[in-house]
């Protein structure tokens, strides 16, 4: 099935569904808040609906016991924190996903909210893939767990390496950050 075929029905679904959402209770609740767009505690809605690029890595990071501090990294090297942003592969938003990642995940990635959460269940299915090794999970975000797969670690492609040290950097000066948001989470 076409890829924006699975993205239109997602977000009619989506649109279906908002309604009941409000009534859930469990982490779910949180996920299905994200996807809809919704605040939590830890995310500003902004005055056209859509929340924060900080709330929104905060209650996805929240949401899936990943570092908020990771997941700013990464989307800082991917987007430079731009949910509007679209690569010449044709990657969408904060975290840049692919639209068959997106579809994969069933987020929606033009919703900064939904791409936030998608991006970091992405990256939690990479780390247990990779047995929590931070610098493979973040190759294969990059270049595909195929290709960490195929040379037993990181690619030896110039931009994935380049990638893997900014994210790294870029996480570590965010948990230097006295911000309280960095320091929760684990990994």
């Amino acid at each position: 099935m076409d890829t924006y075929l699975l993205i239109a029905l997602n977000t009619l679904l989506e649109d279906l569904v908002a309604p009941m959402a409000t009534g859930i209770s469990s982490s779910g609740a949180n996920f299905a808040a994200l996807l809809n767009g919704e605040s939590s505690s830890s995310t500003t809605p902004s005055p056209s609906g859509s929340t924060t690029v900080d709330g929104a890595l905060a209650a996805a990071a929240s949401a899936t016991g990943l570092s908020p501090a990771l997941l700013k990294a990464v989307a800082t090297v991917e987007s430079g924190l731009n949910p509007a942003a679209v690569s010449s592969a044709g990657a969408i938003g904060l975290m840049q996903l692919m639209p068959g990642t997106a579809a994969q995940l069933g987020v929606n990635p033009e919703n900064a909210a939904q791409n936030a959460m998608g991006g970091a269940e992405y990256l939690k299915s990479l780390l247990g893939e990779f047995h929590q090794n931070l610098s493979l999970a973040v190759a294969a975000y990059n270049a595909g767990p195929g290709a960490v797969d195929e040379y037993g670690g990181i690619p030896p492609y110039q931009q994935t390496q380049h990638y893997v040290r900014a994210v790294l950097a870029q996480y570590q000066a965010n948990m230097a950050s006295p911000t309280p948001a960095n320091s929760s989470s684990t990994v």
